[in-house]
């Protein structure tokens, strides 16, 4: 659809006020593509984690527009082109729309009918758990699915199979997030909301490109620095110059893996100059060290930052890095009225991504910048649905819904409790994590999976090593989704499931906001929504095993239409049941209220009150989170609650410098990282699809430093081989000043086979959180042709 002349004009001067700054600013719809609907209907964004809130443009039944919410707090109206566009995959000629199967993955698919799919499917997972036992089945789903998918997969599972091996595509992205929020404050997801960046007066943004990977967010950030210039301050640290850079007042580039150092520094900056809040330290705070937690004092932890002097940090960053830099940046921090750090996979995909972000938050606890206006320790998240679906539902092989450690005896028997099965039908033992998953898989431990909107033979790092298990004709192998990809290609059963606004379910985002979208159209041909698919799936297990209580975990849920009835069912027995009286307590927010808020409901929002104001703006302050009262068992303003600490503080931890589990050598002498490109989200699947954003990124390419391309004799455009000890890439080369000298940077969208980065990324992973370390490996490159024409990157998928 095209733009008004007027509309032109308006966005072409906005991106050109962008260009000072070298983003591409978010816009409102245009009025020629509002003029085309004659109704709009609500509900959030399908792609990052920001939740904006959109309105879907509908004319009569055939989707036209997408507009943002202005009284929406999340994105105040405004939406990036990958949401203003996502409304073209609804009727896309490439959705699955019938059930396809074959017995044998070198055969070719049929067609077959959903009563014979889900026979299949009942009878291979039964077959599994007859002949090898419970853990030899498992379920991978997504921080896209929404929450009462996740919940009610995860139960059939855990309660019905008898297994934990229940995990999801967000242990990639931010289980090292949950890990440094859990060590650190004792509870899982952020304190505070985005509402503190109209109030914060220093953004400490770290290892996130947030211009490109969460637009929308970067704009209210970008526009608090407009309005105050002098007043306002911007840190960006990362090893690569992008975007989120231009708005900074000092950039730090340092070597990549290198930051723990640095965060270290800016603590001993702060102990040094006495720039730490003695008072909140006292009464809030204590000192941890190792693995047994160790208690110790204050002139412990300022013994062990001197090996972190500014002078020692900025030898080991190398970089831009200087001592006064290091200096500048922690007394700006310490002394602004309200620091925000924001942060996300540069920070969490790492060997010690945990490390790292107690790091952060050990800065802020020392500063007194929490639970006041404007100060947060705030963890970004990548998926729409990755804090509600997974990490608050239950979608880890670690927890159960509502933030419960499978190995705590009590909780687990409450869940049972809740559930109504037998005591001890949930396994003890926590599942295999993503990698150990997929190693399973290679090794044939695993015989029937199922992937759950999610392309795991391309995300996963290090990708070629684990598509052997899923090419092994003796593990059968489910994936429901919308589109081909290239997980399809290893299917032996793909069910085709309902897209956004063709079903109903609540999106949980980054700032504990629960917001719901209800289905207003029908999936094209057979797709059907994945509630309704598990479900059925279940009551075909049921009989196949002769089990009653696989049965059970469906029974409130029996005879209930999937469009509306079925999704609200399974909502109400998650948030009244599993979500009463823990941290995340949502049974104020039904689908009824939910209904009514333009904007969702932040939690804890234990009563339908609460809820119908929004939520918990912040969380642990009396006199705005009600669980800080409720807990209360002093007269501080703060009641840090979190479940994990016992003694209700916050911990600062001594973690010590740590390299990355790969780094460059004679052999590899490069480092490579990662990253997202505006136009284009994850495996780009969905956005792959969308004519202008293929335009505007039609493959991705190799960023290298203008010094390393003369050296080695590389132009723009050159097709160069990019090269680790685990796979090789050939992309074209962009000459930028983006990344430091010795890296180079390739986004990881495209799918074609020969640009396809994660088969060179490594697969280590950090020992707490099991989150691989995508963002660091060693590699080599070398000019192998002149410009050549390149294939769409869409071109190999087939099913």
């Amino acid at each position: 659809m095209g733009l008004s002349r007027r509309e032109f004009l308006k966005r072409t001067a906005a991106l050109t006020a962008a260009s000072l700054v070298g983003v591409k600013l978010p816009f409102e719809v245009s009025e020629a593509e509002a003029a085309d609907a004659d109704r709009w209907v609500r509900g959030t964004c399908r792609f990052c984690g920001v939740g904006c809130r959109v309105e879907l443009g509908l004319k009569g039944d055939r989707p036209v527009a997408i507009r943002g919410v202005p009284e929406s707090k999340t994105n105040l109206g405004y939406v990036c082109m990958k949401g203003m566009l996502f409304y073209k995959l609804m009727l896309h000629p490439d959705r699955l729309k019938k059930p396809l199967y074959r017995a044998r993955k070198s055969e070719s698919f049929r067609e077959i009918s959903w009563e014979e799919a889900l026979d299949i499917a009942a009878k291979k997972f039964a077959q599994a758990v007859r002949e090898h036992g419970p853990n030899s089945v498992a379920y991978y789903g997504s921080g896209q699915a929404l929450t009462e998918e996740t919940y009610l997969f995860q139960k059939i599972f855990r309660a019905g199979l008898r297994t934990n091996n229940v995990e999801g595509n967000p242990r990639l992205c931010m289980a090292s997030a949950v890990g440094g929020y859990i060590t650190s404050f004792g509870a899982d997801e952020p304190i505070g909301s985005y509402a503190d960046i109209e109030k914060a007066f220093c953004f400490f943004i770290i290892g996130s490109n947030m211009a490109e990977a969460h637009p929308v967010l970067f704009r209210r950030i970008m526009r608090r620095k407009l309005d105050h210039p002098e007043d306002v301050k911007v840190i960006n640290a990362d090893p690569r110059i992008s975007p989120t850079s231009r708005i900074a007042d000092i950039h730090l580039q340092f070597r990549p893996g290198t930051d723990l150092a640095l965060l270290n520094a800016m603590a001993y900056v702060i102990i040094e100059e006495g720039l730490y809040d003695e008072d909140f330290i006292r009464q809030y705070a204590t000192f941890r060290v190792g693995k047994k937690k160790k208690e110790v004092d204050f002139d412990t932890y300022r013994r062990f930052l001197a090996d972190y002097t500014p002078e020692r940090a900025s030898q080991i960053c190398g970089g831009n890095i200087t001592p006064d830099k290091i200096r500048q940046v922690a007394r700006w921090f310490a002394t602004s009225r309200g620091t925000m750090s924001l942060w996300t996979m540069g920070i969490n995909q790492r060997i010690r991504g945990v490390w790292a972000n107690n790091l952060i938050h050990n800065l802020h606890i020392l500063t007194g910048q929490l639970c006041k206006p404007g100060a947060d320790s705030f963890s970004l998240t990548g998926q729409p649905n990755a804090c509600g679906g997974v990490r608050e539902a239950g979608g880890l092989c670690h927890i159960l819904p509502a933030h419960r450690p499978v190995v705590k005896d009590h909780l687990r028997h409450e869940v049972e409790r809740l559930w109504g099965v037998p005591k001890g039908r949930i396994p003890k033992k926590p599942g295999y994590h993503t990698i150990a998953m997929f190693t399973a898989l290679n090794e044939g431990k695993i015989k029937a999976i199922w992937i759950n909107c999610t392309s795991p033979a391309q995300s996963l790092p290090n990708c070629d090593k684990y598509r052997k298990g899923l090419a092994r004709e003796d593990v059968f192998i489910i994936v429901s989704d919308i589109f081909p990809t290239k997980t399809t290609e290893f299917a032996n059963l793909i069910l085709p499931t309902a897209f956004h606004f063709e079903k109903t379910g609540v999106f949980g985002c980054t700032e504990r906001r629960s917001q719901l979208t209800v289905k207003v159209l029908d999936p094209p041909g057979e797709a059907k929504p994945e509630v309704w698919i598990a479900r059925e799936w279940a009551l075909k297990l049921a009989q196949e095993l002769g089990d009653p209580v696989i049965k059970k975990c469906v029974e409130p849920f029996l005879g209930l239409d999937e469009g509306y009835d079925l999704p609200k069912a399974i909502w109400d027995e998650y948030t009244q049941k599993l979500t009463a009286g823990r941290d995340n307590d949502l049974r104020g927010a039904t689908y009824e209220v939910l209904k009514k808020r333009p904007d969702g409901v932040q939690w804890p929002a234990p009563t339908e009150e609460l809820a119908l104001r929004g939520g918990t703006y912040k969380k642990f302050v009396r006199g705005i989170d009600p669980l800080a009262e409720e807990h209360a068992k002093d007269n501080k303003p703060y009641q840090f609650y979190g479940p994990a600490h016992p003694d209700r503080k916050l911990w600062i931890w001594l973690r010590p410098y740590k390299g990355a589990a790969e780094e460059p050598d004679s052999e590899y002498p490069f480092f490579l990282s990662t990253g997202r490109v505006i136009d284009h989200w994850h495996t780009a699947s969905m956005t792959g699809r969308i004519i202008e954003l293929m335009r505007a990124n039609p493959y991705a390419y190799v960023e290298i430093n203008p010094k390393d391309a003369k050296r080695l004799g590389i132009r723009p455009g050159d097709m160069v081989l990019v090269e680790s000890r685990r796979g090789h890439n050939i992309l074209p080369a962009k000459i930028y000043e983006g990344p430091m000298e010795g890296m180079v940077f390739v986004y990881w969208y495209d799918q074609h086979e020969d640009r396809l980065i994660n088969k060179v990324t490594k697969d280590a992973f950090d020992p707490g959180s099991k989150e691989p370390e995508f963002k660091i490996c060693a590699c080599r490159i070398r000019r192998v042709s002149g410009p050549r024409p390149l294939k769409p990157y869409l071109a190999q998928l087939k099913v």
